[in-house]
């Protein structure tokens, strides 16, 4: 624990995130088995969990892996730990990829919103421009569209 006196300092703190999925950052795996041996149980996981539960599938990466002599000093130890950390880690993934597809899905759809209020806003005002006598082109110009959508909708 630690306090600090003058609330004025802030503590800043930057990460890098590096993907070790694949053949992805494969000189950073060669230089740390255990990261090696650990992206390949992960990999193992994945590709089970799509043909069958998740929980069948961390048993047969964990079965595999001791086979292997991946990581397996570490699995045969803590099987059962390793077994209900995978499930976890695996759903806390799925569901925060889950919540970022809504996220994405909900500012798409409030921006489609927002993009049509602003349209019906836009055309009530090139329709009450119209009215006042202002040109197609003077139309365009105050409301920073162009002529041809001015004329379209006015027709």
């Amino acid at each position: 624990m630690y306090t600090v006196k003058d609330k004025s300092y802030k503590l800043e703190l930057e990460a890098t995130m590096l993907n070790i999925n694949g053949t992805h950052n494969q000189n950073l795996k060669e230089a740390c088995r255990t990261l090696k041996e650990y992206a390949i149980y992960t990999d193992k996981i994945r590709r089970y969990a799509e043909k069958m539960s998740l929980e069948d599938a961390v048993e047969r990466a964990i079965c595999e892996c001791i086979k292997e002599g991946v990581l397996k000093e570490f699995l045969e130890k803590h099987r059962a730990e390793a077994k209900a950390m995978s499930i976890f880690e695996y759903d806390q993934e799925k569901h925060i990829r889950m919540e970022r597809e809504e996220a994405w899905e909900e500012g798409r759809r409030e921006g489609r919103e927002s993009g049509l209020r602003e349209g019906e806003e836009n055309t009530k005002r090139i329709f009450k421009l119209a009215q006042a006598g202002k040109t197609p082109k003077e139309i365009a110009e105050i409301c920073e569209v162009s002529v041809e959508k001015v004329q379209h909708i006015l027709e």
